[in-house]
């Protein structure tokens, strides 16, 4: 039996990552709920934009199969000291919803980024 394509290989790799990648870190760098929190905003004038695109494109391609090693720091050591809150993380989860859809990733694919992306949520948001 062949082994079914990693999530990685149905996204269509690294390039298609990174474009979904560059629309979603845009989006995210200039949503008025996200920058509402003082240490966000601060955080997102800070870090250089292309910089954050290329470790998160990084770590997408690694945490969906593919072939990249995520160099960046941890969830915990990089969301730690920005107090995100409950609303702040729900804004992010629609910011990404509406990037997916507007590359028109497949229901099956999407549902499996979100259960990624849920499972770095406790080192990201405060409890």
């Amino acid at each position: 039996m062949t082994p079914s394509p990693s999530l990685y290989d149905r996204l269509g790799g690294i390039y298609n990552i990174a474009a979904v990648v560059d629309d979603f870190i845009d989006r995210i760098m200039v949503n008025p709920l996200l920058n509402a929190n003082p240490k966000v905003d601060e955080a997102h004038h800070r870090v250089s934009k292309a910089g954050f695109k290329y470790l998160v494109t990084e770590m997408v391609g690694w945490a969906t199969g593919g072939p990249q090693q995520y160099t960046g720091k941890t969830m915990k050591e990089s969301h730690k000291h920005l107090g995100i809150t409950e609303p702040e993380w729900q804004a992010f989860l629609q910011d990404f919803q509406v990037t997916l859809d507007k590359f028109e990733v497949p229901t099956g694919e999407q549902n499996e980024l979100f259960a990624i992306v849920a499972s770095t949520k406790a080192d990201i948001v405060l409890a």
